[in-house]
């Protein structure tokens, strides 16, 4: 459609965005009703009401600009945050993203009837649905607005989690002053060896540890890659001043790193944790005592 001077009367989008700032009070009232703005704000229907406002200046600001088909459009720019976290809430409140997108489909309704309301009764019939189809291409951006950054949002949110809980699978645990030991269960995968050898290094550092026991007895196999990144834990172990002792490798695992022509000579192996403790203490000087058979004491 030709665009006029900003502030001419009849351009849908002048309409709409005019509109918007004269019925900024009801629109928000209005919309703090709706199933999206009152299951989010559920302590106070002003907070509802103010959040309803930002939208609506957002929607106006877009409008003036004439991007109403636009998502990048500047005026979504200030309530990109606010948005996002009304779809995740309810998002996380068990509704899926068609029930999200219908909740936001219901604000376009008062908007309409109030554009339809206020456009002058001698308005001709073409006018009205040139200005209600505008005022519904801004909403439908707005629906995508919403989704597009509730998604990312959740993306970065999984991420976050599947990294703590990486870290919650990769404990380093201390067994003893100056030993400490990272017992791996489950699948290794580049990103887990990644957090394994950061986590074991902090530990080695905060520890003061001498002595790091990496057993990987509850690990059924790796890939050359991951056997590449346990090799380079002990040789980063050893440069922090500690000496890594890898316990429990399995005769798959021990095949990989043959085949793989990886260097085992100067990493100190143990078949179980166990060998692995009792070779540290054994470095450390520490004796182990055991009962005897016949009430005497073995060492």
């Amino acid at each position: 459609m030709p665009e006029q001077a900003e502030g001419t009367a009849g351009v849908p989008t002048h309409e709409v965005r005019d509109l918007l700032r004269r019925r900024r009070e009801q629109i928000a009232q209005r919309w703090a009703d709706e199933p999206l703005f009152r299951a989010v704000f559920t302590l106070s229907r002003d907070e509802a009401v103010e959040a309803g406002k930002a939208v609506v200046d957002a929607l106006a600001q877009v409008a003036d600009a004439a991007r109403v088909e636009d998502p990048d459009a500047a005026g979504f720019t200030t309530v990109r945050e606010q948005l996002a976290r009304m779809g995740a809430a309810r998002s996380r409140s068990g509704l899926s993203t068609a029930q999200v997108s219908s909740e936001l489909a219901a604000l376009r309704p008062p908007v309409e009837n109030l554009l339809v309301a206020d456009l002058p009764e001698d308005t001709s019939a073409e006018h009205v649905r040139d200005c209600v189809s505008t005022l519904s291409v801004l909403m439908g951006t707005l629906r995508v607005v919403v989704m597009q950054t509730a998604l990312s949002e959740g993306q970065a949110l999984i991420d976050r989690q599947r990294l703590q809980l990486l870290e919650v699978a990769t404990p380093v645990i201390k067994l003893w002053d100056g030993i400490v030991a990272v017992p791996l269960i489950g699948t290794l995968d580049s990103a887990r060896s990644q957090v394994v050898m950061e986590t074991l290094l902090e530990s080695i550092v905060e520890q003061q540890a001498r002595y790091a026991i990496l057993d990987i007895t509850g690990v059924p196999t790796v890939d050359s890659l991951v056997a590449q990144h346990l090799m380079k834990t002990v040789a980063a172990a050893r440069l922090m001043g500690a000496e890594c002792i890898v316990s429990g490798i399995r005769p798959a695992i021990a095949q990989t790193m043959v085949h793989l022509g990886l260097d085992l000579g100067t990493v100190v192996t143990r078949a179980s944790l166990a060998d692995a403790l009792g070779y540290v203490l054994h470095q450390l000087g520490v004796g182990i005592v055991t009962p005897g058979t016949n009430g005497a004491v073995a060492r």
